[in-house]
């Protein structure tokens, strides 16, 4: 059973429990003095009982409590991970980036007569170049 079950069946036994309790008192066959006595005994006990109720409810939460901290923990040191996995990911990734750039501008600086896509001619002053811009 589950720690929150558990607990649920517990508070449902003991209310149960209280509840037969008054019930059989009351259908006894017993004389109302003694009846009211009973009554009055049960009565008595009721804080104990509420007390004991309350220090398993506390336990209980206190549990859940340290079950979710625990929980939460275990989540976050996943987190870190995976956030430094996809650091060490975007590093290599940009790293080959780099690297197929600088081949890229080798490969284009190697020729330097070569016009690079979106370059136009200088059409100031004269010469051969004049010639293109016109």
């Amino acid at each position: 059973m589950s720690k929150n079950s558990s607990g649920k069946f517990i508070r449902g036994l003991l209310l149960g429990t209280v509840i037969g309790g008054v019930t059989g008192i009351l259908m006894a066959p017993r004389s109302g003095r003694q009846t009211r006595q009973l009554l009055k005994k049960s009565a008595e006990a009721l804080p104990e009982l509420a007390e004991d109720i309350s220090a398993n409810v506390q336990i209980q939460a206190d549990q859940l409590s340290e079950a979710t901290l625990r929980n939460l923990e275990e989540t976050l040191e996943r987190l870190r991970l995976a956030i430094a996995v996809a650091i060490e990911a975007g590093a290599r990734e940009q790293e080959a980036l780099s690297q197929e750039y600088a081949s890229d501008l080798e490969e284009l600086s190697d020729d330097p007569n070569e016009q690079l896509p979106g370059d136009t001619p200088m059409c100031s002053g004269g010469g051969p170049e004049r010639a293109q811009c016109e």
